[in-house]
């Protein structure tokens, strides 16, 4: 990281990664090859991936407030859940061979496509929200295993979460991507706190890299809103398409 051009990479990279993270997921798989290439080893990158995810998910929280959409309470509730569950996933050193992971979650990806494009549509007059009771709970023990998840990697979570909030609590996918970036901002505390105990996080990176995190996330948020569901469906399918190929055979 001793190269000036190294920089402005960061910062569009960043960019591009913000926009993708809250419009859909999987900006990671952008961030951290990046990161990985630049020199940085893969448990720092990860690590200091997450100073840019913290402030991204954080300003697109804010946009979406500012445009009127939250859904606090139901957001913390899972939100704190999900950072327990990542205070054990950032703890895990798990040795797998990286061309069998990536292929899994391939795998993962391409159902996650085909749930998108083949699952029932829920009719606008039906989908009355389902947030309290049993859904309630439904959701704060799968999302304590999201955050595991999120946790140990992150990459890809937010197609899985965006999913799962649509067609379980029954959230357009607008609601669903403001609820996606306040847990994510919620667990990513935790997460990074154990990243920098165990010093695994290069501030000075993370936070040029946040510069263009913080602006693509500031502008998703606000066109998320105002393009609407199907903008977001479009991204989800292209983006989870383009994910599982680059995994599957880069």
């Amino acid at each position: 990281m001793e190269e000036w051009y190294h920089y402005p990479l960061l910062i569009v990279v960043g960019f591009a990664v913000g926009f993708i993270n809250t419009v859909a997921g999987g900006g990671s798989l952008l961030s951290l090859p990046v990161l990985i290439f630049l020199g940085l080893p893969p448990s720092v990158a990860n690590g200091t991936n997450r100073v840019a995810i913290i402030i991204q998910t954080a300003i697109a929280t804010a946009g979406f407030k500012s445009k009127g959409v939250s859904t606090a309470p139901f957001n913390i509730y899972l939100g704190i859940s999900a950072l327990l569950g990542a205070i054990i996933g950032a703890q895990i050193a798990v040795d797998i061979k990286g061309e069998t992971f990536n292929r899994i979650l391939a795998i993962i990806m391409i159902i996650v496509v085909l749930i998108i494009l083949f699952k029932p549509k829920i009719k606008l007059m039906e989908l009355q929200e389902r947030l309290t009771g049993k859904y309630l709970w439904i959701g704060v023990i799968a999302f304590f295993f999201f955050g595991i998840y999120g946790g140990f990697i992150n990459a890809g979570l937010g197609f899985i979460i965006i999913l799962f909030l649509h067609y379980v609590h029954h959230m357009t996918l607008v609601r669903a991507n403001a609820t996606k970036v306040a847990v994510v901002f919620i667990y990513t505390l935790s997460a990074l706190a154990i990243f920098i105990w165990n010093d695994k996080v290069i501030w000075k990176v993370g936070l040029i890299m946040a510069i263009g995190n913080a602006t693509g996330g500031w502008l998703a948020s606000r066109v998320s809103v105002d393009k609407g569901d199907g903008f977001i469906k479009t991204f989800l399918v292209i983006m989870v398409a383009a994910m599982s190929i680059k995994l599957w055979f880069f």
